[in-house]
């Protein structure tokens, strides 16, 4: 990323401002701002996140917003209430109360003597959801959102569930919010105050992940919050962004269907990040696209942005296996409205013996059966990447082991898709609660698999996660798997191979038994989004990235980051092991060390389904000279077959004095998962 320190325009940064709620709590926030504002007001852009804005994420702040205020846009960096050096308790995600404070803070910024009453809203994941959930609720002020690996539907395409299966990265997500609320704000900036905020939270926040293990299907309390139940209450323009190692580019395709407004979707390949941080690269000049975006919808520039394609998404070509990409090679191409007329759906047909082979082609019917072992899923990767450790799904050829495969012939000729796979199955099990994993590869020549796209269903979802039921035994049913939309360039002489499993440990909580599955193959099929290259695709590209100047960092202890898979023969446990571990920093500016560390364990014994058990472990520490304090959290989550099993601990010490202590012991009964 290209550093810019010279700018139109200086700035000046307003450490610590404190913005008033109706009820008498007030907000922290940090300001760029654009000098002689005060005589010449400009549009704002609202962050409104979570995350500590004091010090985890300064160094990103800093060249996000030092970049925008340098093209002459206030920018406004808020932590939620109960979050960072906000007053209150953050008790859960995306709350009513939440939506209107964030109302409240774009009412405040419109009318401060710098602002022109246009205000903007940007932000990634967290800041994402809120900015479509605050866009719903149509503040005045509010004239356009950029929101960035967010979600429409908290419960059908977020961190908690994917196809009715309970995800693994419900309990790291829910881990890494028990860390983040653990925190204090900073004395220095809150006075004494600091202390009674701090137990405040510590006695107030709540076990999240219990929250959540409450409401296992599709109810009002996911459903508050998902702008998919009204799209008209979204008028304002929405720039929607996502990447194809994150977790939420299906959100995009629905966004560009759903919305009424302006709206336009931009996809590339990267994981969890901003597209000017993209990895996998090529990172993009994103602050350059967002700034056109706001001079045409803040400002009323005509710089011809509404005239862009609809959907902008780089066609990933064909690549080796592995759990990290520096680049994913690839191309840019666009579509001018989605749906497109310029997609056109081709089938396969499952053929016995494990043929994938093209719809028309003559078969008998045959039945294919499968029980998979607990290992399909060691090497699937996370759910969401976030490429800060080896995260991607690694050669999928051991995990196709323990699958029903369908492998197509060699392409005779380059096959293009672009949105989202669908798998139709003719099937019956054997248990009353089952589900299935549903994986397209690519296989090379010298049979390497790399994952392309995945589906989940819960089959006791398969009409609809409002009210599942229970399958019947030895009955037939048709289920549709959607997969992850995606855009591939498969070449030719490459397969496609098509791969069935019942389990997708750690990915996916398991069944509670082991499931066989059998499928009639004569009537399933994959239908795939086949996309026919246009002229126009060469025209599409983006500048550099680029970036303001981050704030200065000291690293005082190296990062660890891995994904280990652990295979105890003797005991026959597997385990895979996560590191997370960003080190110790300092951060000279306002004389802060930071520390932060995270484990993960998911593991399992034998063939026993009930052995699973998904363990996280968070230490958190914040110095500065004598003042020191450091939280730990420790989160383990267990399955019998009718019960999930909770146990969590939060202690919180004060130099080395432990000044807070609870455990946590639930039970939630299991609601067809």
């Amino acid at each position: 990323m290209d550093v810019i320190e010279r700018f139109p325009h200086q700035v000046r940064t307003i450490e610590h401002v404190r913005i008033p709620m109706p009820d008498g709590i007030h907000l922290a926030a940090r300001l760029w701002l654009p000098q002689a504002t005060d005589a010449h007001p400009v549009p704002a852009v609202l962050e409104y996140i979570p995350y500590r804005r004091r010090d985890s994420t300064r160094a990103r702040d800093d060249s996000l917003h030092g970049w925008f205020a340098g093209h002459g846009y206030a920018c406004v960096r808020v932590d939620l209430r109960g979050s960072g050096d906000s007053e209150g308790v953050l008790e859960d995600e995306y709350l009513p109360q939440e939506l209107d404070d964030g109302v409240a803070v774009i009412d405040w910024i419109s009318r401060q003597p710098w602002c022109s009453g246009q205000v903007g809203m940007i932000g990634i994941s967290w800041g994402g959801f809120n900015g479509l959930q605050i866009a719903a609720l149509r503040p005045p002020a509010l004239k356009a959102v950029v929101s960035v690996c967010s979600t429409d539907d908290r419960y059908a395409d977020d961190v908690h569930h994917m196809g009715g299966c309970l995800l693994g990265d419900n309990l790291s997500w829910a881990s890494t919010m028990f860390a983040y609320n653990s925190l204090p704000p900073d004395p220095r900036l809150v006075g004494d105050a600091w202390r009674a905020l701090w137990l405040q939270r510590l006695r107030g926040s709540g076990l999240w992940l219990a929250k959540w293990l409450a409401h296992q299907r599709r109810d009002a309390y996911w459903q508050h919050g998902s702008i998919c139940e009204d799209w008209d209450a979204v008028d304002c323009p929405v720039l929607a962004v996502s990447g194809w190692a994150d977790g939420y580019s299906n959100a995009v395709f629905r966004l560009l269907s759903g919305l009424r407004g302006s709206r336009l979707g931009l996809i590339g390949p990267w994981s969890h990040k901003y597209p000017h941080q993209g990895v996998p690269g090529p990172a993009i000049g994103f602050l350059q696209e967002c700034l056109r975006w706001w001079d045409h919808w803040l400002k009323g520039i005509d710089n011809g942005i509404e005239r862009e394609p609809m959907l902008r998404a780089w066609m990933q070509d064909s690549m080796p296996p592995t759990t990290r990409y520096h680049e994913r090679p690839g191309r840019w191409v666009g579509e001018p409205r989605w749906p497109s007329s310029n997609v056109t759906e081709r089938s396969f047909r499952l053929a016995w013996p494990g043929v994938l082979a093209d719809a028309d082609a003559p078969g008998p019917p045959r039945e294919m059966e499968i029980q998979s072992p607990l290992s399909v899923g060691l090497f699937a990767g996370k759910w969401c990447s976030y490429a800060a450790t080896p995260d991607l799904p690694h050669d999928q050829r051991e995990e196709d082991g323990g699958a029903l495969v369908f492998t197509s012939e060699p392409l005779p000729e380059a096959l293009e898709i672009l949105g989202a796979p669908v798998v139709e199955l003719q099937l019956r099990a054997d248990q009353p609660v089952a589900m299935v994993a549903v994986r397209l590869s690519d296989v090379r020549p010298d049979d390497q698999a790399t994952r392309v796209t995945y589906g989940l269903l819960n089959l006791t979802h398969r009409a609809g996660s409002a009210a599942p039921t229970p399958l019947e035994p030895g009955r037939r049913y048709r289920v549709r798997v959607q997969l992850n939309d995606i855009a591939q360039r498969f070449p030719p002489g490459h397969r496609l191979r098509l791969s069935l499993s019942t389990s997708y440990w750690p990915l996916a909580w398991p069944p509670p038994q082991p499931v066989r599955l059998t499928i009639d193959t004569g009537d399933s099929r994959l239908l795939l989004p086949v996309r026919t290259p246009r002229a126009a695709d060469a025209a599409i590209g983006f500048a550099p990235a680029q970036g303001a100047p981050a704030t200065p960092v000291q690293r005082l202890g190296a990062a660890r980051h891995n994904w280990r898979v652990i295979r105890d023969l003797a005991a026959d446990e597997s385990t895979l092991e996560v590191t997370n571990d960003d080190g110790r920093v300092y951060f000279p500016e306002i004389d802060l060390e930071l520390a932060r560390r995270a484990l993960e364990w998911y593991r399992y014994r034998g063939n026993d389904f009930n052995s699973v058990r998904g363990e996280t472990e968070w230490v958190r520490e914040l110095r500065r000279g004598d003042w020191s304090v450091r939280t730990v959290t420790r989160t383990v989550l267990t399955s019998t077959a009718t019960q999930f099993l909770l146990y969590a601990q939060l202690d919180a010490f004060e130099g080395e004095r432990r000044v807070f202590a609870e455990t946590w012991h639930q039970a939630f009964e299991r609601d067809m998962v």
